[in-house]
């Protein structure tokens, strides 16, 4: 198949349907996402919380992203890659923004970069696209504002917020956002902003209206037990799976049942 690019990225969706978006963090889970047909590879900051195991994703810096996209770069073959400015290195400035953004670009491969926020980040944004650095926004629940907001709560069920969200997305795709990924909002509100704007909106616990949804990747798989978000679908017991398998392991070891006459060499 061919590759997806961002000038594929469509109102709507894309030639099978809506938008199918995956976290990646690594080549062998890239791979398998790619394979199964995602169009989109996002690798998140959120590699902080799942596969880092901190409570936010504040603390994941520039130079992980790069490694981490690096990685999932060398997995994909069609679909788009997508990477997160982690919190520190976009916010001081648009040329702050612009110093990382190139770095994931040239040095991790990414072929788009996602930032959060309205407000002052328009301008950053607008910066990037001037520059052809192509930007996928990010409202709703940002979680790099998750002490500003007081925690992982739904966003726009005020009628004041949930308008201020239908503005900020125009103001984002003025600014030449190329896509836009919505998280954590009532259904109705997503589709007023689905509706308002010409780019696409992947929604991420923010209903079926939609040009596309965006899992992560370990909720998919069902392989964090402790967190499971109320949108997430499991799809396997991955934690379950993934135990029982290296209980087998560890028991055939202690049993001197493995590695036996196939698993060795003459």
């Amino acid at each position: 198949m061919s590759r997806f690019r961002v000038a594929d990225l469509r109102k709507g969706g894309g030639e099978s349907g809506p938008l199918a978006a995956v976290t990646a963090y690594d080549y062998a889970f890239a791979r398998l996402a790619d394979q199964a047909g995602a169009d989109i590879l996002l690798v998140g900051d959120s590699l902080g919380m799942v596969v880092q195991g901190e409570e936010t994703t504040l603390p994941v810096t520039l130079e992980q992203m790069i490694y981490h996209t690096r990685c999932v770069v060398r997995g994909r073959e069609r679909a788009l890659v997508v990477a997160d400015l982690p919190f520190r290195a976009y916010k001081a400035s648009p040329a702050q923004a612009l110093d990382s953004a190139a770095r994931l670009l040239a040095e991790g491969g990414a072929e788009m970069v996602k930032l959060e926020g309205g407000g002052p980040m328009v301008d950053t944004v607008a910066f990037l696209h001037e520059r052809d650095i192509p930007v996928m926004g990010h409202l709703g629940l940002t979680p790099q504002s998750v002490h500003q907001l007081g925690g992982f709560r739904v966003q726009g069920r005020h009628p004041d917020a949930a308008a201020q969200l239908v503005e900020q997305a125009l103001d984002l795709e003025r600014a030449g956002a190329r896509a836009l990924v919505l998280e954590a909002v009532p259904r109705t509100v997503a589709a007023r902003v689905t509706e308002a704007v010409a780019i696409p909106v992947i929604g991420i616990g923010a209903g079926p209206d939609c040009d596309g949804q965006v899992l992560v990747l370990h909720d998919i798989l069902g392989l964090d037990e402790r967190v499971q978000p109320g949108f997430a679908r499991r799809y396997m017991d991955g934690a379950g799976q993934v135990r029982d398998a290296l209980d087998a392991f560890c028991r055939d070891v202690r049993a001197g049942t493995f590695p036996d006459d196939e698993h060795s060499f003459d």
